[in-house]
């Protein structure tokens, strides 16, 4: 056969190849971001979750780490269930980003009604932890953590604290507070630790169980006063103020601050968004929000990250059964 009739071979097989191949779907991984990144924020503006969001895409914009927009959202309601739910529906989609108070996010995913556990999101990264405190009045009789704890116990249920969540790490240390010392207080559930502490600046309500992140302008304010933090060492802004353990109660407990995206996304964008954040936790504008807002600053990587929140999970779990919440995965 002639060089010429190899030739006309070929190309007739090329055409009919090029035919078949025009009728099959092409799948194919699209380079991420292709469009604007979603950061959803479950708690409203201001509060610690949506501060922390904010500051990190603040850093990507300025940056210019993504080659999309990153936009703010706060998806509220439902004790954070509205923004997970959201995440949730979003199965495959790396568009879509989780601001994680850990707190939050373990409880729902402790909560077997809701059909919101930890397999419906890839953890990206763990940013810092954002300690609880024990906060009062500024004008308050109160001026240490054992005289609170002591009148709660001498009297019982006559004094209240105001929380974010009837099931949050404020209430867990509120729980380990009256376990540890046979104390008993009442609790007043707010939309936010913003609002929590704002109503006992207000004298709306004795002492708050919320964050630092949430309390620290008021402090700085002179509005309320910390007795104590839970974190593993004083805060830097209030360095004469002992942790819970310095105090003689042993908790180390506070909410961690991160990002997920919703289950089943590529691999590879999972990957490229990790790195972004990543470096904007060791950005100087990180670094300068941690000494702001007395975070504890501790990076995981969402592997780590993955685990940190399967243990925390569990533990998380006992506390609820604890007080006698329903419907709790064991």
């Amino acid at each position: 056969m002639s060089n010429q009739s190899n030739l006309r071979q070929v190309l007739a097989a090329a055409a009919l190849l090029t035919s078949a191949l025009a009728t099959v779907p092409v799948t194919f991984a699209q380079a991420f971001p292709s469009k604007s990144v979603e950061f959803v924020v479950h708690s409203g503006a201001g509060g610690g979750p949506d501060q922390f969001a904010r500051i990190v895409s603040d850093v990507i914009t300025r940056d210019k780490l993504l080659s999309q927009p990153v936009v703010v959202t706060n998806r509220t309601g439902g004790g954070g269930s509205i923004a997970f739910n959201f995440i949730k529906s979003k199965h495959g989609d790396p568009h879509f980003v989780l601001g994680i108070g850990t707190g939050t996010l373990l409880t729902i995913a402790s909560r077997t009604d809701l059909d919101l556990g930890l397999e419906n999101y890839t953890p990206l990264a763990f940013f810092g932890l954002d300690a609880q405190v024990v906060a009062v009045a500024v004008n308050s009789k109160f001026i240490s953590v054992k005289e609170l704890i002591e009148a709660g116990r001498r009297e019982p249920n006559q004094y209240a604290a105001s929380l974010a969540s009837a099931n949050g790490f404020g209430r867990q240390v509120l729980y380990l507070m009256e376990r540890d010392a046979g104390a008993r207080f009442k609790f007043v559930p707010f939309k936010s630790g913003v609002d929590a502490a704002l109503a006992v600046a207000g004298g709306h309500v004795l002492f708050t169980t919320e964050n630092i992140s949430e309390t620290q302008a008021l402090v700085e304010a002179k509005k309320i006063k910390l007795l104590a933090t839970s974190g593993n060492k004083r805060a830097a802004f209030a360095p004469d103020v002992p942790t819970l353990k310095e105090a003689g109660y042993p908790i180390v407990l506070g909410t961690g601050r991160g990002f997920a995206m919703p289950a089943g996304v590529p691999k590879e964008a999972a990957a490229a968004m990790e790195a972004v954040l990543r470096r904007v936790h060791d950005s100087a504008a990180w670094k300068e929000f941690v000494a702001r807002n007395a975070y504890e600053d501790v990076y995981m990587n969402g592997a780590e990250f993955a685990a940190h929140l399967a243990r925390s999970r569990e533990e998380m779990a006992q506390f609820l059964i604890a007080i006698g919440v329903s419907q709790i995965r064991k």
